[in-house]
């Protein structure tokens, strides 16, 4: 499903099922700004401008969900906003799953993986997602990330390519 949205002038299509299970305006705005920040439009431009004060306000709300966490972690890495970044890769933190030296996220209320003889478990692309969405907020730091950062970031890169079936990809095209 698409959304036709106006952005300055800009109409911007949108993918929803991209999302990662999350349909909410905070989602949908870490998208869009993470697009024109990729793109190096400058973060003084009035648009990037005034979705960082969204994405600021929306951030310091308790119920955030996990995914939309990392969306915002990764956002405003790009935007150069170190202070917000570590306070939500700390909150992102506390909410990891670790195990076998390697870290990810998962989506509340998750079914337990299946335990099964011959069979490889993958997790569901909207948790490689967000999973691969926090490690780039972790590798995308002003100045460079530290050797901490660094760590942490490859256990969580251990789980990403954990999960790449035998022909290199992964369960999904997102």
């Amino acid at each position: 499903k698409t959304e036709d949205k106006k952005l300055g002038g800009i109409s911007i299509y949108v993918c929803v099922s991209l999302q990662g299970g999350v349909d909410n305006e905070v989602s949908l705005t870490a998208y869009i700004t993470i697009a024109l920040l990729e793109v190096s439009l400058p973060v003084t431009h009035s648009v990037v401008r005034n979705a960082l004060f969204c994405l600021e306000t929306a951030a310091d709300q308790k119920e955030n969900h996990v995914y939309t966490k990392a969306l915002l972690a990764y956002a405003f890495a790009l935007a150069g906003k170190m202070d917000k970044r570590k306070t939500l890769l700390d909150s992102l933190e506390k909410e990891a799953v670790k195990e076998d030296g390697s870290v990810h996220w998962q989506r509340p209320g998750k079914e337990p993986e299946v335990d099964l003889p011959y069979y490889r478990y993958r997790a569901p692309s909207a948790e490689v997602e967000m999973t691969a969405y926090v490690l780039l907020a972790y590798l995308t730091s002003q100045p460079a990330p530290s050797q901490e950062e660094l760590s942490f970031a490859s256990r969580i890169a251990k789980w990403i390519s954990g999960q790449q079936n035998p022909n290199g990809g992964f369960s999904s095209t997102q």
